[in-house]
């Protein structure tokens, strides 16, 4: 039932009815369909077929298990990679994600996967600009905190330093903060340092 409220409201906007009309095409309140929509109860079970019917959709999109299987299947991507990345098989990792990607192309969270898994490989190039894509589409701060803190490292693996010092100067605190990056990168860190860091900040270890 998690997605259903938010299911009924959307079928019934799309089809361009009223909660009234919802209500008197099952023989119930407007008051109940709203309740329904801001998820205070929930409709009958017998009456899943009926709401199916109207907005002319399955019950299983009613429900959102569209959503519930893509959110599984995302889960799993991430975990099958995460298991390669730690292992080091970056390139089994970057597998992953490429197949990934063709079935979810502007998934905020496949792009900063693939990204991750490029930086650990060492493909500065690719990598920034997957991640510059990725943080465009994302509103998870705190992916967006992890990814921007490793695209410092990546903008510096590719010799763009000035670059990477703007962006770590709007960078939060802890190992993804400015205090610690900007240090960093003012240190002159030598490719394998640069490897390290950003296999830490993705990964949490170095």
């Amino acid at each position: 039932m998690l997605y259903l409220a938010e299911s009924l409201k959307k079928y019934r906007i799309l089809k361009d009815l009223t909660q009234e009309e919802v209500g008197s095409y099952l023989g119930i309140t407007p008051q109940s369909v709203s309740k329904w929509e801001r998820g205070e109860c929930y409709p009958d079970i017998t009456l899943l077929p009926a709401l199916a019917n109207i907005f002319e959709t399955s019950i299983d999109l009613l429900m959102g298990m569209d959503t519930i299987r893509s959110e599984e299947t995302i889960d799993n991507i991430h975990s099958t990679a995460t298991d390669f990345q730690r292992q080091g098989d970056y390139s089994s990792a970057e597998k992953v994600y490429r197949n990934a990607i063709k079935i979810y192309p502007n998934n905020p969270d496949i792009l900063l996967g693939l990204a991750g898994a490029l930086a650990l490989k060492g493909d500065c190039e690719e990598a920034a600009a997957l991640t510059e894509k990725g943080l465009s589409l994302s509103d998870n701060e705190k992916q967006k905190s992890t990814m921007r803190a490793a695209l410092c490292f990546l903008y510096l693996k590719c010799g763009n330093s000035d670059k990477a010092n703007k962006l770590a100067s709007t960078l939060p605190h802890t190992r993804e903060s400015r205090e610690v990056i900007q240090p960093l990168i003012r240190s002159g860190l030598n490719s394998d340092e640069i490897d390290s860091n950003i296999k830490y900040i993705i990964l949490g270890e170095k």
